[in-house]
């Protein structure tokens, strides 16, 4: 165990390396969802929304949108061209186990995405004045997100034939995340069975958990009534169910589609 979690950190720390000099990457995977959510800010504006102004909440949703590029897309593409170019293999042979080298992308991915939901913190207290009500909230949620969306990776990576392609394949999910979540609009505006089906997205528990964990109003229900600390533990208990439920099912899809070599070998 204890070599695992070092074989782990040393994947992590090589990974935010890799990400830190390949500026494509960095362009990608931090600066394009910060982008969006400033373009996203600007057609809310300060309209009111869900009790709160609109660019409030889609700042606080805006956790979910980078969870997709920081921890999916970073991933996907990280996974699909290790595979290819034999680096998968090489480590799955030598003493880093399967976990390790899984758990050490997920802690890379951890570690960039609560630097990034950082980041957001500090543009919130600047335009609004506001700061996290309920940080370990948040940070559970982050951490269970990030395992889940590190599963999804592994598993989407498998049926993605290369690093060229995954750019492409990658985006219906980003697309699903954008408008099928609570990112930008309230759940309740999408039509009959569409606000059912957004609600059971994976992202959606995320972001209800991580929006209420910020304001401290309730986001998981829909009231935006101001709620105490142990309250909003209390209510984020049937949403954190709903994304144990998605970790079994990508675990299990990780477990059977996730390849350690190339299609050809």
């Amino acid at each position: 165990m204890r070599t695992d979690v070092l074989h782990a950190v040393r994947l992590a720390r090589t990974d935010l390396r890799l990400v830190a000099r390949n500026t494509t990457v960095a362009a990608n995977v931090v600066l394009l969802p910060l982008l969006m959510a400033w373009m996203l800010t600007q057609a809310q504006a300060d309209t009111p929304v869900a009790g709160v102004p609109g660019r409030l909440f889609v700042l606080t949703g805006v956790p979910g949108l980078m969870l997709g590029f920081a921890v999916f897309v970073n991933l996907v593409n990280s996974f699909t061209a290790r595979r290819e170019e034999l680096v998968l293999k090489r480590l799955r042979g030598g003493q880093p186990s399967a976990a390790a080298v899984l758990g050490g992308a997920a802690l890379g991915a951890f570690v960039l995405y609560l630097g990034q939901v950082a980041v957001l913190g500090v543009w919130i207290h600047r335009t609004d004045g506001i700061l996290p009500a309920n940080v370990p909230l948040l940070v559970v949620a982050a951490l269970l997100g990030t395992v889940l969306f590190c599963l999804f990776a592994a598993a989407f990576s498998g049926i993605t034939p290369n690093a060229e392609l995954a750019q492409i394949t990658v985006l219906p999910v980003i697309m699903v995340i954008v408008f099928g979540a609570p990112v930008a609009f309230p759940l309740n505006t999408a039509p009959g069975p569409l606000g059912v089906l957004s609600d059971l997205v994976p992202v959606t528990p995320v972001v209800k958990i991580m929006r209420t964990a910020f304001l401290g109003t309730d986001h998981l229900s829909g009231s935006g009534e101001p709620l105490t600390a142990i309250e909003q533990w209390t209510a984020a208990l049937p949403h954190v169910a709903i994304l144990l439920a998605w970790l079994a099912v990508f675990a299990l899809l990780a477990r059977w589609l996730f390849r350690w070599e190339p299609r050809r070998g």
